[in-house]
């Protein structure tokens, strides 16, 4: 099969953007590709999926199942978990660096500015000591640097940020985020899945 380690590749759950893989993603724009794939998915049930601005991609069910919606409900169970952090951790980033835009794919993040900003901010302090405290980032850390760091560290694992170069403290934030942003946007739109606990972060959007 044509492309087998990009099929590979989503098939293990990748989110493919520019910033994860500049190849796979520029292949994946080309309907051809994406026709060539879904052809080759469908007997499992798949497709290749994106959001409305085409800055990820990553399979989705292509008929909703009974198995396929029991899949769902434990994936979103693994995100629900994640999301609160998540968001709490965008909302962190944009007051520690007074912007309004929310992050997306290609963003960077400088670490040690953001650690200064937050070491002469109480608020933030308390802020980033409270993210990392939550069992999603898991750090015991006191100080600012090894909270930051550890934040960090989990990101990059969860495939939310990029480090370009690991003794460099600066991230590239991929678009994963923007699956996220978009899961959170549809989920605020369905009356039966309430986010009433991130209402604030939520709002943000």
């Amino acid at each position: 099969m044509p492309h087998g380690p990009l099929l590979e590749a989503l098939l293990a759950g990748q989110y493919i953007c520019a910033i994860t893989n500049e190849d796979y993603f520029t292949k994946l724009q080309r309907d051809e590709v994406r026709e060539g794939l879904d052809d080759y998915l469908r007997p499992l049930n798949r497709r290749v999926a994106t959001n409305d601005e085409q800055t990820v991609f990553f399979l989705a069910y292509r008929d909703i199942d009974e198995p396929a919606r029991e899949h769902l409900k434990q994936q979103l169970s693994v995100v629900m978990s994640s999301m609160l952090p998540l968001l709490e951790w965008l909302t962190y980033v944009q007051e520690a660096m007074g912007s309004d835009a929310i992050l997306t794919a290609g963003d960077t993040i400088k670490l040690q500015e953001l650690m200064v900003k937050t070491e002469d901010n109480p608020s933030l302090r308390q802020r980033l000591q409270a993210l990392a405290n939550d069992k999603f980032f898991n750090s015991n850390a006191d100080a600012v640097d090894a909270q930051a760091k550890q934040v960090a560290k989990r990101l990059v694992e969860h495939g939310y940020l990029l480090q370009p170069h690991a003794n460099r403290l600066y991230f590239t934030v991929t678009g994963k985020i923007d699956y996220l942003l978009d899961l959170v946007r549809f989920i605020k739109d369905e009356e039966n899945i309430p986010l009433d606990e991130s209402q604030s972060q939520v709002e943000l959007l």
